[in-house]
């Protein structure tokens, strides 16, 4: 295991100069409850990732993105932030959060903090001064309020859907209604008024005064809502939705784009000191969470005064199929081409089914309306899906994300007890959909039972291990049979999916850095081959049958067999030409000099 004793980790921070890091990163999602936990107490914390952060240099990552870590009542796992300024005390204090950035980049890895502008906590000193003012009050022109209509009392001021299910609307003591796109516990800003956008813009501030990276912004799209709150069209035209992908909402962020590039290029000092004030553009990253079927509606929050880059949903909820992969992969570089950014691809997050589950399943897409209970799964095929799936999103032009266990082949844990449950999608269903609390269960360090190495840090000595063993009970509980997914277990092995991750990650750093050449290659119709840089070839084969590989190839990487000269189903390889067919700089693989590959049938 590693741990801060370890010295060999650490690697090069000429990195952290590089303007354009954002476009090819490889950035590691970090939900805090569940990360590591460096006091015993069976949640998550700042300390628990500090003393990680060797294990995350060691896999090669480039920055940590961090869900929320903030004060905050945790009704929507820390999606409901009572204060930007404090660090919940579960995970720690501000002084935590300054260390874990500063560490990080000694390691030389950057650090992403998460932003919730769409709304905050019914605990935010706003909200509470909104309640105790009363209707008609300043305080609540900063929310979205609405008095009851004396000829329906009991109805609400629109029908909107709530984005975890039921209504959008609360009524509060005084009989006025407000207005929240998630939870009641979340109410939504209104942000056409000034307040709420000086006050985002110095959150912004704060953070990057503290050395972090980037900014993630969550539900993106949904800030800015039709003031005249009419009901949703069955078929709203672009720009037309009351409460999604409003135009307004582009003013915001090139207002947000000129704070992040008005801060240095170098993003802080290994030693931890603050970064200065004065930057290079393009070096603090805005990523937006968009999601958004109109690809050009997408794009454009993507132009060059706006954010850096928006996470692609499409790929990740598409099912294992080559047709449905290949579509998503030309219609994504082709949407980002017009704008000059560059695509990110991801697998799954702290919302998402997890892969190995996911594609082990008859219907392998993803839809947050089709979760259900008992869903069953072939956990092996998924974990080979799963494996192949690494190597073809981090061969692809763009950045990478990565949530935490996925490197360590994780399934969701569909067993939790329902009185564990917590995720309000799991209440708001009406105990119809498990919620998302199956992808967010504490991850397994060492050892054979619960915690796993969770609780108690990277600690070596007998008696705290025992100790934490006897009395850590994670927030969360662990199943049973995770010992074989422990990062120990994994960690010296070399067909592990940790050790794939490793390599892939090393690979693509060394052949693909700042690449953004993209070829598609001639291939059977079940079979994705595309050519990247000096001679890379990314071949995945969703085939039933075994293809065979070009003979004037050699392999790189593999997440199956391929030492017979043919790549199993379900699996894929990067390849580069044998040392004396390599070609020259002006002769790489096109869509006219494919890498043939045939189907090879029992």
């Amino acid at each position: 295991m590693t741990d801060l004793l370890d010295t060999g980790t650490a690697r090069s921070t000429d990195r952290l100069t590089d303007p354009l890091w954002w476009r090819d990163a490889v950035i590691y999602e970090i939900y805090p409850r569940s990360f590591a936990d460096g006091n015993g107490d069976g949640t998550g914390d700042l300390e628990g990732v500090r003393q990680r952060l060797p294990y995350l240099a060691a896999l090669g990552v480039d920055a940590i993105w961090f869900t929320p870590w903030y004060a905050s009542p945790l009704a929507d796992g820390g999606y409901d932030v009572a204060d930007y300024r404090r660090v919940h005390p579960d995970f720690g204090t501000l002084e935590d959060a300054e260390s874990v950035i500063a560490n990080a980049l000694a390691l030389g890895i950057r650090t992403i903090v998460d932003v919730v502008p769409n709304h905050v906590s019914r605990d935010h000193e706003w909200f509470r001064q909104a309640i105790a003012a009363g209707p008609g009050s300043p305080e609540r022109e900063r929310f979205w309020f609405r008095d009851v209509d004396p000829a329906h009392p009991d109805s609400r001021p629109t029908d909107w859907t709530s984005n975890f299910g039921g209504p959008t609307w609360t009524q509060t003591g005084d009989g006025q209604w407000y207005l929240h796109l998630f939870d009641q516990a979340q109410p939504d800003l209104n942000w056409d008024h000034p307040d709420v956008r000086r006050e985002h813009e110095s959150i912004l501030r704060f953070w990057l005064d503290r050395g972090v990276a980037g900014v993630r912004i969550d539900s993106a799209a949904l800030l800015v809502k039709d003031r005249e709150l009419p009901e949703v069209p069955e078929r709203p035209a672009p720009g037309e939705h009351p409460n999604t992908d409003r135009d307004e909402l582009h003013a915001i962020y090139r207002g947000w784009r000129r704070v992040a590039d008005a801060y240095s290029g170098a993003i802080g000092a290994v030693d931890g000191s603050r970064a200065g004030t004065t930057a290079a553009p393009g070096t603090r990253a805005l990523v937006g969470e968009i999601w958004l079927e109109d690809t050009d509606r997408f794009t454009a929050y993507l132009r060059p005064d706006e954010l850096h880059t928006a996470f692609n949903f499409d790929f990740m909820s598409r099912p294992w199929d080559a047709a449905a992969f290949r579509e998503s992969i030309t219609t994504t570089l082709a949407a980002h081409a017009p704008v000059g950014a560059p695509a990110t691809w991801v697998l799954s997050n702290h919302d998402v089914t997890r892969p190995v589950t996911r594609y082990g399943r008859a219907e392998s897409g993803f839809s947050f309306a089709a979760k259900r209970f008992g869903t069953p799964t072939d956990l092996a095929l998924g974990t080979r899906r799963a494996r192949a799936a690494a190597l073809l999103t981090a061969a692809l032009p763009g950045s990478l994300y990565l949530y935490q266990g996925d490197e360590l082949g994780l399934p969701e844990v569909e067993g939790l007890p329902l009185d564990a449950l917590q995720d309000p999608m799991h209440r708001r269903s009406g105990g119809v959909d498990p919620g998302r609390d199956g992808c967010r269960v504490p991850l397994p360090w060492s050892g054979t039972e619960p915690p796993y190495g969770f609780s108690g840090g990277a600690r070596r000595d007998a008696t705290a291990t025992a100790q934490v063993r006897a009395t850590a009970r994670t927030w969360l509980p662990q199943p049973a049979d995770w010992a074989t997914h422990t990062v120990e277990a994994q960690e010296h092995d070399p067909d592990s999916m940790l050790a794939l991750y490793r390599e892939a990650i090393r690979i693509r750093r060394e052949r693909l850095h700042h690449d953004e050449s993209f070829a598609w290659l001639s291939s059977e119709e079940e079979v994705l081959a595309f050519a990247r840089g000096d001679g890379f070839v990314c071949v995945v084969n969703l085939s039933r049958h075994p293809v065979a590989l070009p003979a004037d190839h050699t392999t790189l990487l593999a997440s199956a067999d391929t030492s017979g000269g043919t790549l199993p189903s379900d699996a894929a390889v990067w390849l580069a030409p044998n040392q004396h067919d390599q070609p020259a700089q002006h002769d790489r693989p096109t869509q006219h000099q494919p890498v043939h590959t045939t189907q090879q049938r029992n």
